[in-house]
C-alpha cells in the first residue's frame, strides 16, 4: 500500500523534445524557484512489493510528469559530493542504494546523505556480478551484510528497500526478501550511465528517455563523473519544463 502526503500545486507543462538540444547548445534556462520535492509517497513494504517495469509488472503510482530519482553504487567522495550539492541546490530528495563496502569506507558521506533528507537503501555489500551465479546462502549474506554496513555507517536504520545489482534477482532471494518485508526496486527508465560517455551525451540520452516515458523511477549512478557533471543542468531542465520530483519513504 502506498500513501500520498505533502502534495504540491506545481503546474504541469509538457517537456518539449527540444529541451535537451537547447541545453546542449548552451541556451540558458530562465531563473526560477528551485525544483524542490513536489510530494512524498509512503511505501508499505509488507509482503515485499516490487517496483519498476523494467523488471516487474508494476511500479509506483506516479502521475504524468512525476519522477522518483534513485542513485546506485555510492558513496564515493569525488562524485557523490557533487551529486549531493546539485540536489541540495534544487531542494530535491532522492533514494540512494548504497554498496555496503563503500558505505563502510565513507561513513561521513552516508551520514551526509541521511542528514539531507534522502532515503538510504541497500544495494548489497560487494555488488557481486551476479547474485544469480551464487548460492542462496551467499546471496543473502551479501544482502544482509550490505544492510548492516550501511546502518553502521549511518548510525541509524535504513529503509527496507533493496535493488539487485544488475537487476539479477532469483526466485529464492525474492521469496526471502518478501518474507522479510523488504521492497525490491527495479527501475522504469535508466540513464545507462554505466557506459562511458560525455556529460552532454548523458544529458541527451536521459532527457530523451524522460520525454518518452513521462513518469517513473529513474536510475542513475552517483559514482559516475558524467552523471555528477550533467545533473545540475538536468534538474534545471526538469524544473523549467514542469516535471515534478516525488520522494519515496518507508511506512
Amino acid at each position: 500500500m502506498i500513501l500520498e502526503t505533502e502534495k504540491s500545486g506545481v503546474t504541469r507543462r509538457d517537456f518539449a523534445a527540444g529541451a535537451a538540444a537547447a541545453l546542449l547548445a548552451g541556451s540558458p534556462l530562465p531563473a526560477q524557484a528551485a525544483l524542490g520535492t513536489a510530494r512524498v509517497i509512503t511505501v508499505d513494504t509488507v509482503g515485499g512489493p516490487r517496483f519498476g517495469i523494467k523488471s516487474y509488472p508494476g511500479t509506483l503510482p506516479l502521475a504524468d510528469g512525476e519522477l522518483v530519482l534513485t542513485f546506485d553504487d555510492g558513496p564515493l567522495p569525488a562524485t557523490t559530493g557533487p551529486v549531493l550539492d546539485a540536489l541540495a541546490r534544487d531542494n530535491v530528495r532522492a533514494t540512494f542504494f548504497l554498496i555496503g563496502r563503500n558505505a563502510r569506507a565513507n561513513p561521513t558521506f552516508v551520514r551526509r546523505i541521511a542528514a539531507a533528507g534522502h532515503t538510504l537503501a541497500n544495494h548489497t555489500m560487494n555488488h557481486p556480478w551476479t547474485l544469480r551465479q551464487r548460492s542462496f546462502e551467499a546471496g543473502m549474506k551479501d544482502i544482509l551484510d550490505g544492510q548492516d554496513a550501511i546502518e553502521q555507517a549511518a548510525g541509524q536504520k535504513i529503509a527496507p528497500f533493496f535493488r539487485f545489482p544488475g537487476f539479477a534477482d532469483t526466485p529464492e532471494l525474492l521469496a526471502e526478501l518478501s518474507r522479510r518485508n523488504i521492497a525490491v526496486w527495479g527501475a522504469d527508465l535508466w540513464a545507462s550511465d554505466w557506459n562511458e560517455m560525455t556529460p552532454e551525451a548523458q544529458l541527451q540520452l536521459i532527457t530523451t528517455r524522460v520525454v518518452k516515458a513521462r513518469k517513473g523511477i529513474v536510475l542513475l549512478h552517483d559514482t559516475r563523473r558524467q552523471t555528477a557533471a550533467m545533473l545540475p543542468t538536468f534538474l534545471s531542465a526538469l524544473n523549467q519544463r514542469g516535471f515534478r520530483v516525488v520522494h519515496a519513504v518507508p511506512a
